[in-house]
């Protein structure tokens, strides 16, 4: 299995009418029933794969995004496109938007299983990248055999297998699935506040493991919207977007094969591709921040 390289789409915010990116409800407005989002989804992943995006990213826990992105596969039939998704946390919000929690965490073999069916049944085998969703280490799913053994069993088939990280540990994290072995890819949170899983990942890559940066926008903290006047400045120094110089910036990173954007609208999503014409990405070191502060600030965002 191999990832298209540059930038990719996630469908977290496109999936379920709620989400904890900044600006997501002025986003969706009040336009949030599936058949909207569903509308929603194809119009943008419409503009992605126009825009060149070949690399599209779902989970189970991203609402009805698996489903979405089915129809949009059946009724375009795009033959390029490579479609991952995660197991390991279910949706629980039932449509809610304040939903308290949207979702709960699982690890075992018996979810692994039932989400796997569950996407097997709606992508079918579009499915080219299974990944742990969120793998922490307090969870355990890293020395967990019987899991470790059914992901081999899948990649036996020729499906790729991945994991997540989030979190001040990511590093950590990604350390100890390179011992385990038996990945293909890993996704993880860098971004220009956020770095601390930089030398890591440099790590996977190394060993061949396909990089995949979530969060490049640090949930609209990177944006116009809610960006760090020292960010805006930048990027109207290069007559750029916040979000186009964020995203630029991780595009940069040679480690990086595919920077998700998170796009919910068109607009949004024709903002981030202009990431790509920006060739000078200057360092903003000053923006960075320490693991545990920006992870407790990411946990304070209310979904909307």
């Amino acid at each position: 299995m191999k990832l298209p390289p540059g930038l990719g789409l996630g469908l977290a915010a496109l999936g379920r009418p709620g989400y904890l990116n900044l600006g997501h409800g002025d986003d969706l407005g009040a336009h949030r029933d599936p058949d909207d989002l569903r509308a929603r989804t194809a119009e943008v992943l419409d503009a992605a794969y126009a825009g060149g995006i070949r690399y599209l990213d779902a989970a189970r826990s991203y609402g009805r995004a698996e489903e979405f992105l089915a129809a949009w596969l059946e009724q375009r039939g795009p033959p390029d496109v490579v479609v991952g998704s995660k197991w390991g946390y279910t949706y629980t919000a039932g449509w809610e938007v304040d939903a308290d929690p949207p979702e709960v965490k699982d690890h075992s073999l018996a979810t692994l299983q039932r989400q796997l069916a569950e996407t097997r049944a709606i992508l079918g085998d579009r499915l080219a990248l299974l990944q742990i969703h969120s793998a922490t280490l307090e969870t355990g799913v890293l020395d967990d055999r019987e899991v470790l053994d059914a992901l081999a069993a899948l990649r036996e088939t020729g499906v790729g297998i991945g994991f997540t990280t989030s979190g001040a540990d990511q590093a950590a994290t990604i350390r100890k699935a390179l011992r385990v072995g038996g990945f293909d890819a890993v996704q993880s949170t860098w971004n220009l506040h956020e770095r601390s899983a930089e030398d890591a990942l440099a790590e996977a890559d190394a060993a061949g493991l396909q990089v995949i940066v979530k969060e490049a926008l640090a949930n609209g903290r990177l944006t116009d919207r809610a960006g760090d006047p020292r960010l805006l400045e930048a990027a109207r120094d290069l007559g750029a977007t916040a979000d186009a110089l964020a995203l630029a910036a991780a595009l940069e990173r040679p480690w990086a094969r595919v920077v998700l954007s998170g796009a919910a609208t068109v607009d949004t999503l024709r903002s981030n591709l202009a990431a790509r014409a920006i060739e000078s990405v200057p360092a903003l070191d000053e923006l960075r921040e320490e693991p545990e502060a920006y992870w407790s600030r990411r946990s304070a965002i209310p979904w909307t």
